[in-house]
């Protein structure tokens, strides 16, 4: 097969003799002199890597089987790092960075390993790390006109599967590209028919049309062949058939769909034969203008454990034994699974209550509730902002929608919960899974932002359940509301124990009654961190500080009876798994001021930056949310209006601050 002339190999490039080829591939380039039959052997060795890799750490793996011819031919035709190889989201680069030379997974997604998602920070062959979808046509746009612009002669390629396609992102972007013809754009559509699950929509639909269906190509170029033996008219009539092609091809193959934006379009290609995938990339970079490729993949190929899975395909899995794709261990409830059961219970009761999804049916714990009522749940694809603008359609029309979310991904459609929703009073509920620190997905998916943004929203109602029991309660009479936008949110993982009341204040959940009538400290317990917050009590009580603690399960807003219960306290304290700017602390120390209370308040939560991957309690420890660095704290701060011993450290008694949260002290 032709190829494109390469560039000079670098020193000491040649593969070594007697080792496994991907033990040989310590960048792309060492992937050009490989033979058709060593490239088959490569892509073998790169799967049976992945599911021995993964299984001991978990992580994506349905998705990276699904692209190791792919990603091997983007790299034997590009050159990155100048050619920018971009993905989207992300999540299925490993073999990537199997290929740009980095193949420790040992610790992969933990701290100090490589991250889950494409990362600057390991290789200047990573570009994107924001891992939210639909976002690749918009950074490979941006970066194509800079090209252009410094005349670099560099070339982008932006992967993107079908999934990501049904966001709207993605046609805006399409929408700009196509404008400029001459703009050298390869987009590589991996479509493998789902995202995390089979994908649905009319763009799901074309593309099953498209797979289904030969390419015109070959019945213009065997129309061409017969026409030019025709002498006189033979070239006349294939001028006006060639003219006519567009409709041929909505006949024959409906590319039209990316031919009507003005792209070319190349494919279907099988994804998992590189030398076909290598020559239809080399034609759409020497094009000289945007072209798509479109693959056809296999999500969890050669892996049969995956294959069988209707469900997802092992898109993510945690820990497995390789050879049955079965978990090493099985844990307890969790968060997911609590609401998944409780939606269906209120599904069996109100006729009225629908579902919303964007594309994360299983993972958000919808399927249940599918399962049971199959006309009364809608998966948007990944376009939340749809979402939630549909969901005030449902609710306007006198249904009462839950939108089940992951917390970070709410970020995307706060214009149409602020104006679609809130403005006109709806009552729709959002449901917001993987709230605060998940740890392990790196700073993109940490749902660190929700109770800060949703704060400005007028009328706006929002829960933090501390258990099990309040999730469920919660959700009830968060459907119950049907005048304003409702929140539930809660976190990744498993479920803690419950977390029983010892009185009432107002609406507030009393968790801990105070040893004295003056106490010291009131402690606002915001969510899963209750048990924390009862532990943080326990150590100032052997400080000899009296603690109310209470649990405010509505956060917003700021509970009446939180006022006068403070005023009754020398110091207010608020510990939240949300970020210290705007959270529930501002919105506490607005509403004491706003009520003419003026007592000392701390606010714990997550600083104000982007979060490594680490395990939730690594993550947690770091930025100084356990009970020994918030007892510390406060212990100085009581002291201090003690006079006892003013600026100085707190006594050797007092619970020490771990490293990392006195440098975190150092910079608030």
């Amino acid at each position: 097969m032709p190829r494109e002339p390469r560039r000079p190999e670098t020193a000491g490039s040649e593969p070594a003799r007697g080792r496994p080829l991907l033990a040989r591939v310590q960048g792309p380039r060492d992937l050009d002199g490989l033979s058709p039959q060593q490239l088959d052997q490569l892509a073998a060795e790169i799967r049976s890597f992945l599911v021995q890799s993964v299984a001991r750490t978990g992580g994506h793996l349905g998705p990276n089987l699904g692209v190791v011819e792919l990603t091997i031919a983007l790299h034997r035709v590009f050159h990155s790092p100048s050619d920018k190889v971009l993905f989207d989201t992300g999540h299925q680069s490993y073999v990537h960075k199997l290929l740009t030379g980095r193949q420790d997974f040992s610790r992969l997604r933990a701290r100090g390993g490589l991250s889950g998602y494409p990362s600057r920070a390991e290789s200047p062959h990573d570009v994107i790390e924001n891992s939210h979808a639909s976002t690749v046509l918009g950074w490979a746009d941006g970066i194509a006109k800079a090209n252009e612009l410094r005349e670099t002669g560099d070339h982008v390629v932006a992967v993107i599967g079908d999934g990501a396609l049904t966001g709207g992102m993605a046609w805006e972007a399409l929408n700009n590209i196509a404008a400029a013809k001459d703009r050298p754009l390869v987009i590589v559509v991996n479509d493998n028919e789902r995202s995390y699950a089979p994908t649905i929509g009319g763009l799901a639909n074309h593309l099953a049309t498209l797979r289904t269906t030969d390419g015109y190509e070959r019945f213009l170029a065997r129309g061409k062949e017969m026409l030019s033996r025709t002498p006189v008219v033979g070239k006349p009539l294939y001028g006006t058939l060639h003219g006519a092609k567009k409709g041929l091809k909505d006949v024959i193959a409906p590319q039209g769909l990316f031919e009507d934006l003005g792209l070319k379009y190349i494919g279907p290609i099988d994804g998992h034969d590189v030398t076909a995938v290598e020559s239809a990339l080399l034609r759409a970079k020497r094009f000289g203008g945007p072209v798509i490729v479109h693959c056809l993949t296999e999500k969890g190929r050669g892996y049969q454990p995956a294959r069988q899975d209707d469900a997802d395909q092992f898109h993510a899995v945690g820990v497995i034994h390789p050879d049955t794709g079965l978990p090493v261990s099985t844990s307890g409830a969790d968060w997911t699974s609590v609401f998944s059961e409780e939606m269906v219970r209120i599904g069996r009761e109100r006729q009225d209550v629908v579902a919303i999804t964007a594309a994360m049916m299983r993972p958000t714990g919808l399927h249940p509730f599918a399962e049971a009522f199959p006309d009364r749940v809608f998966d948007v694809g990944i376009a939340e902002q749809h979402g939630a603008v549909s969901a005030a359609g449902l609710a306007t029309a006198g249904l009462h929608p839950v939108f089940a979310v992951y917390a970070t991904f709410l970020n995307r459609a706060f214009d149409q919960v602020l104006m679609d929703v809130a403005l006109h009073r709806l009552g729709v509920t959002f449901v917001l899974d993987r709230a605060g620190v998940t740890g392990s997905d790196g700073a993109s998916h940490n749902g660190m932002w929700d109770m800060s943004i949703l704060q400005v929203v007028p009328g706006l109602r929002l829960a933090a359940p501390r258990d099990a029991e309040q999730l469920r309660a919660q959700l009830r009479e968060a459907v119950a509301v049907d005048d304003a936008p409702t929140v539930v949110r809660y976190s990744k993982g498993v479920v803690g124990p419950a977390v029983p009341a010892v009185g009432v204040v107002g609406g507030m959940d009393v968790l801990r009654e105070p040893g004295s009538d003056r106490p010291d400290v009131l402690l606002v317990s915001v969510g899963a961190l209750a048990p924390m917050c009862l532990e943080t009590a326990d150590l100032l009580e052997r400080q000899g500080i009296s603690t109310t603690v209470v649990d405010p399960r509505w956060v917003k807003p700021v509970d009446e009876a939180l006022a006068p219960l403070a005023a009754r306290h020398r110091v207010v304290v608020t510990v939240e798994d949300n970020s210290r700017v705007g959270g529930v602390g501002s919105a506490v120390s607005q509403a004491l001021r706003d009520a003419g209370v003026d007592v000392p308040l701390r606010d714990f939560g997550i600083p104000p930056r982007f979060l490594d991957h680490a395990s939730r309690k690594e993550v947690l420890a770091e930025i100084g949310l356990t009970a020994p660095d918030v007892a510390r704290q406060v212990t100085g701060l009581v002291a201090q209006l003690d006079g006892r011993y003013g600026d100085a450290d707190p006594p050797a008694g007092a619970p020490a601050a771990s490293p990392d949260r006195q440098r975190e002290s150092a910079r608030d």
